[in-house]
């Protein structure tokens, strides 16, 4: 079989990205869901608990035979990461 290869265009409009707080990862029968949130206002008191409002800047859907993928790139990140900031890598 012959190599794949996949070329991925980053239009100039998305090259800035977006910014989360948090990431939701939850899955239907096809796809694992990533919601990227940020949050909104400032933290707030409710009922006794600290309420932190946050809106959903990206949905990201994931075919079930990327998820392995994704993490093992996270992981080849994470471990680059962790050694350019040593000072970082517990917080």
């Amino acid at each position: 079989m012959a190599e794949q290869r996949i070329q991925i265009k980053l239009p100039q409009e998305k090259a800035g990205g977006v910014y989360a707080d948090f990431v939701r990862a939850w899955h239907t029968q096809d796809a694992f869901v990533l919601d990227f949130s940020t949050l909104t206002d400032p933290p707030h008191q409710q009922d006794g608990a600290v309420v932190l409002d946050a809106t959903v800047v990206s949905r990201v859907r994931i075919p079930p035979g990327q998820v392995f993928e994704l993490m093992k790139a996270l992981e080849v990140q994470l471990t680059a990461w962790e050694k350019e900031n040593p000072a970082k890598r517990n917080g």
